[in-house]
């Protein structure tokens, strides 16, 4: 097999021709950089994870964490990719030179962590944590606490989780039972369980920052009781030695179907008198602060879900490109010789519908990371104000479609593969095993189905017009190329389809609050199917320009070209399949909501 990471080619069209990185050149932040530094830092990253994360993703996913009462085992490749991670500088990246980082843009690191997600997702999910609680820190702790654990977080000597779920609630946060009470010195002692926490233990760092969520005593009920707290596993003197053992123990490894040199665990905290935590920001704002750190994991666990999905597309393609069975119906000559796999229409079949999940679900992971940038660093207000708009509508499809199509894809993957995919010694199985973790990390369809219309379209009319006039925008453009001219009546009806939908329901929604949402994960579904059809037509446009020029090698003719038929197989395959759903919308469907318990 000649499979590598992901396609290079594929990466720098999503940066340079679909999202024209290269702009950001121009804002402050970025003048000291060029599309060379970028370029140098993606090909660190594809090194640093072809060398020291995919040697060992299998081995990892075959001698998973072991605890012994007292210690967590990892095998010792992990280590070493914790350090070549650290030392080359990505979880400092983004942030800025004075604090030891390369001012990288965020659409540019989300690129490199797509080269460690691919060589091997459970240990590249030790530094995606720790870069995610240290952006939490900065952004909502007090300087005293930034000074105290955010220089040894972003040079690798401690890593970082979130610790949100409890063995009574999982996705219920308004309902968690963990405590914190003042112990008059500042601090706070908390009291409870947490579970599901990723990286809850290890020995890759000195020590570990939790981040976790618990209520005050005089907190008010629900989701705005919550508050949030820095508890490391080992104290931090206010010199930044390292002092005793946190009241933080752990209760034990879970063993998950994936992911599983990531050690997911089940953290006690205050069985001695009480876990020491230090307040983050206010008090009873802590599900507020801790929703930077979720939402920025919902697009990488879709990144995450993407890479997979690429990896089982690269492996069976260069599979039924080398595999010979069969021969062509047409063929009569049992002497004949047999064609490689590839050569069978329905395998084209399975491989093209990969080709626009992967590829569609890494652009719009990709594009949700501009978004991001722009909304940090943007020159003006009206665009940085949009952008988040814009990301927030989006965030709840982001997250969900990849997670769910990038794991059919890895089921496809497996089906070319044949009696060879469904075995061990070959990866796709593994890939698959992984895989089907994301539609549930950082929360199930249903609950993004929920949020999406629940929340984002019924108060933010305004953001979905946002959305409307991208598209519009799009649609406009692709008109004007004779290439692309054919894409614009199929995605044009598909969002008058979305239209009278949302209006539809938001109607439904306001009648009937439980019966309207009763159907939102199908809603979900359309909504995203929609949004990917638009990123497809964005990438098919320039794909079809990048055609139209005259010096372009033979490769390149076939790239461009391979974008083309994906649109085309996207609006043509995967985009109808909403005329069904909507018609189950405008009906306000009850046959899932009229269910009994008794009736099961």
């Amino acid at each position: 097999m000649t499979q590598t990471l992901l396609n290079d080619r594929d990466i720098s069209f999503q940066l340079y021709e679909v999202l024209d990185t290269e702009a950001l050149l121009r804002r402050p932040r970025y003048l000291e950089h060029s599309r060379e530094t970028f370029d140098a830092t993606l090909e660190t990253a594809r090194k640093v994870a072809e060398r020291y994360f995919a040697d060992h993703n299998q081995k990892g996913d075959a001698q998973e964490p072991t605890f012994d009462g007292e210690r967590v085992h990892l095998i010792p490749e992990t280590q070493a990719a914790w350090d070549a991670f650290a030392e080359g500088g990505f979880l400092a990246a983004h942030h800025d030179f004075e604090d030891g980082g390369m001012q990288l843009p965020e659409v540019v690191l989300r690129s490199c962590m797509a080269y460690f997600n691919a060589a091997n997702v459970a240990t590249t999910g030790y530094p995606f944590l720790s870069i995610g609680a240290a952006n939490l820190i900065k952004s909502f702790a007090s300087d005293a606490l930034k000074a105290r654990f955010l220089p040894p977080m972003l040079a690798g000597h401690f890593s970082g989780t979130m610790a949100l779920t409890e063995p009574g609630q999982g996705s219920a946060l308004a309902d968690i039972k963990t405590a914190a009470e003042p112990d008059g010195e500042g601090r706070y002692r908390l009291r409870g369980h947490k579970m599901f926490i990723s990286g809850g233990d290890h020995e890759l760092t000195e020590n570990i920052v939790h981040l976790v969520l618990a209520k005050l005593p005089d907190a008010p009920p629900g989701a705005k009781g919550i508050s949030l707290f820095i508890v490391p596993k080992i104290l931090v003197n206010e010199d930044g030695s390292l002092g005793e053992r946190n009241d933080v123990a752990l209760a034990g490894l879970l063993h998950k179907m994936g992911f599983r040199n990531t050690t997911s665990t089940v953290l006690n905290f205050g069985e001695n008198g009480g876990a020491i935590g230090y307040l983050v920001g206010e008090p009873h704002r802590g599900l507020q602060y801790m929703f930077q750190m979720m939402n920025e994991a919902r697009i990488g666990v879709a990144l995450t879900a993407a890479c997979l999905g690429y990896q089982g597309y690269r492996y069976s393609l260069d599979y039924a490109q080398q595999r010979p069975q069969g021969r062509l119906p047409s063929s009569k000559d049992p002497a004949s010789p047999q064609v490689p796999i590839v050569a069978h229409a329905d395998v084209r079949r399975m491989l093209l519908a990969q080709k626009a999940y992967v590829e569609g679900a890494l652009s719009l992971c990709l594009y949700a990371s501009s978004l991001y940038e722009d909304q940090h660093s943007a020159e003006d207000e009206a665009t940085r104000r949009r952008a988040g708009e814009l990301l927030d509508l989006l965030t709840p499809i982001v997250k969900s479609w990849p997670s769910r199509y990038c794991l059919q894809a890895n089921d496809l993957a497996i089906q070319v593969l044949g009696g060879s995919g469904y075995i061990r010694e070959y990866p796709v199985e593994q890939y698959y095993r992984d895989n089907r973790l994301n539609p549930i990390h950082e929360g199930t369809e249903g609950i993004h189905g929920l949020d999406l219309l629940g929340r984002k379209v019924m108060r933010d009319p305004a953001a979905y017009r946002l959305f409307r006039e991208e598209v519009k925008a799009t649609l406009g453009d692709a008109s004007r190329h004779p290439a692309t001219q054919d894409f614009i009546g199929p995605l044009g009806d598909a969002l008058q389809r979305l239209d009278a939908v949302t209006e539809s329901l938001r109607g439904q929604v306001a009648a009937d609050p439980d019966r309207g949402l009763a159907n939102a994960t199908l809603y979900l579904d359309l909504f995203g199917r929609l949004v990917v059809a638009w990123i497809w037509l964005r990438q098919g446009l320039k794909a079809a320009q990048g055609l139209d020029r005259d010096d372009l090698a033979e490769a390149d003719r076939d790239f461009y070209r391979g974008k083309l038929q994906a649109t085309r197989y996207y609006l043509d395959w995967e985009l109808p399949q909403i005329n069904p759903q909507a018609e189950l919308l405008l009906q306000g469907n009850r046959t899932c909501f009229d269910m009994h318990d008794a009736w099961f």
